[in-house]
């Protein structure tokens, strides 16, 4: 077991709907640290060097308007093999297919909108997170 870092992002919806604190509850019910914490309205730019991978997909520009919608609560969380820890926490992206006990399963909505109002965004690697992180704290990085 690795002890590694992640990037949580409450994601606008989740903010508006007050579930900020409700992720941080389980986060840290899991164990993890919270080393980093900031609430935001995301840039276009932030959004467009955290979502690099995607430009030119047909839910990008939607992604990024939505993202810049609103306030986030960006996070980095701390502890053993947390980035597989925590999208486990957070279930399947897809709302509908997320397992209920997750956070996508029980807070998440799906109902034909233009983007998956699923709350919460993790880190899907150690690379990824390294990436994201000196994205949104460059206070942290290294």
């Amino acid at each position: 077991m690795t002890i590694e870092r992640s990037l949580v992002l409450v994601k606008p919806d989740g903010f508006q709907r007050g579930l900020t604190g409700e992720v941080l509850r389980r986060i840290e019910a899991k164990g993890y640290s919270l080393v980093g914490l900031s609430i935001l309205t995301p840039t276009r730019g932030q959004l467009a060097e955290h979502y690099a991978e995607h430009e030119g997909k047909p839910f990008y520009e939607p992604l990024v308007d939505f993202m810049s919608s609103g306030l986030v609560t960006a996070a980095v969380i701390e502890g053993q093999d947390c980035i597989k820890g925590f999208r486990n926490l957070a279930g399947a992206t897809n709302p509908t297919d997320a397992a209920p006990g997750t956070i996508r399963g029980d807070l998440g909505r799906d109902w034909g909108l233009k983007v998956q109002q699923n709350i919460v965004h993790g880190s899907d690697s150690p690379e990824s997170a390294t990436r994201e992180i000196g994205i949104w704290f460059p206070d942290l990085q290294g």
